[in-house]
């Protein structure tokens, strides 16, 4: 953690954007890159247990996600910018002493099958996901860094879990919302993918992102199946964000699916500029609302009065935060709410950092390196840890 220290002084991450040991090696360019022809769930409410059957693709823009990249699809370009001004010292020596104590404890966590999680989540593909990103988030990549080979390990046992359809599921596990997985899934290989230019990676999120791409609903929303019903906010954002991973990954994604998907997000707004569970009704919560926000900035809409709206919401919280209060679905909401900040930057990001920061330490179990959560320590863990290094500027989603 010394030398990532060192890094982030000298403001290499800001200006690679890439690990030490990366930084010899090019990058493919996105518009170069040639195309080949959980049970997490933080707002369930009932959802049905069977197993899904997959849609086939019927809707406009079906199976176009290995169109060429350089089309440009529904996204307009990330926000970009440098990094915000004094982040690299917002990671204090503390901070990189609770993410070095974290990171070797995930490390030494991750199952014989290469998934992580444990108890009822054990396996789930979620978890494994947010495993994988959070070693990236510290500038490992496939292969390659400290904690190259459980990347490799996760990343085995997504792929092995991705059904030829493209969805990604554990085969006759327990979960109602099936649908949380493979976004978070989705989006761990299209990070991978961004990395490594691996052809094998490339095949699988092609399938994975056709699936999300088809079973959008009427409204511009996903749920718990991978079938065109009905939508929520939480499971909505993990779609958007894997479909923007990927297009930054080379892949195409169709501005019908972009368009609809801002619209139904805009639509679950309420009047305190919090967002709804479901289109039809509901009061504002923490978690969703974080959600709702970043699922436009991954969508592109950076200036809009939604989002001016969703950020002043999500501000209210701060008085909890800096005194430690918890509320349901905790490490969720942060998780993209940290995310919000960061794509925000200025005065928003450079206070609402440190809170969460300072929080996540004293919350950190000093002797194990875990962070304790009611889904599991793997879960908390990962989700601490993403929070914790996003000023690392190491995921490509993050990138500024």
């Amino acid at each position: 953690m010394l030398i990532l220290r060192e890094v982030r002084r000298a403001g290499l991450a800001a200006v690679l954007g890439v690990a030490p040991w990366l930084a010899a090696t090019p990058t493919a360019s996105v518009a170069q890159d040639p195309a080949p022809a959980p049970k997490v769930d933080p707002n369930a409410e009932g959802a049905p247990t069977q197993q899904p059957q997959v849609v086939k693709p019927a809707t406009p823009g079906a199976g176009k996600a290995d169109a060429p990249a350089k089309e440009g699809g529904g996204f307009a370009e990330a926000r970009r910018g440098d990094v915000p001004e004094g982040a690299a010292e917002q990671v204090t020596p503390e901070t990189d002493r609770a993410i070095e104590l974290g990171l070797a404890w995930l490390a030494k966590s991750q199952n014989t099958d290469g998934s992580y999680g444990s108890g009822g989540y054990r396996g789930n593909i979620a978890v494994t996901s947010l495993a994988g990103l959070a070693f990236m988030a510290n500038g490992s990549s496939p292969g390659r860094g400290p904690y190259g080979s459980q990347i490799d390990r996760a990343l085995q046992y997504v792929m092995d879990n991705t059904a030829p359809s493209g969805f990604i599921a554990v085969p006759n596990a327990g979960t109602h919302g099936p649908m949380y997985s493979h976004g978070f899934g989705a989006l761990f290989l299209a990070e991978a993918y961004g990395m490594s230019r691996r052809p094998e990676l490339r095949e699988k999120l092609t399938n994975a992102i056709r699936l999300i791409i088809d079973t959008q609903n009427a409204e511009g929303g996903w749920r718990y199946q991978p079938v065109r019903s009905d939508g929520d906010v939480s499971v909505t954002i993990c779609q958007i964000n894997a479909l923007r991973a990927a297009r930054n990954a080379g892949l195409f994604v169709p501005k019908e699916t972009v368009d609809n998907c801002i619209r139904y997000v805009k639509q679950a707004q309420n009047p305190d500029g919090g967002f709804r569970y479901m289109l039809q009704t509901g009061a504002s919560a923490f978690p969703r609302s974080a959600a709702g926000v970043v699922a436009l900035y991954s969508a592109s809409v950076y200036e809009a009065k939604e989002v001016e709206r969703g950020v002043d919401y999500l501000k209210q919280y701060m008085p909890e935060i800096k005194f430690g209060q918890r509320f349901s679905h905790y490490f969720y909401g942060h998780y993209y709410a940290a995310q919000a900040m960061w794509i925000r930057g200025g005065a928003d990001w450079n206070v609402w950092y440190p809170a969460i920061r300072d929080q996540l330490i004293l919350k950190q179990n000093k002797e194990s390196g875990f962070w304790p959560d009611s889904i599991c320590q793997e879960y908390g863990t990962a989700m601490a840890l993403i929070i914790l290094q996003m000023p690392n500027n190491y995921l490509p989603i993050f990138q500024r």
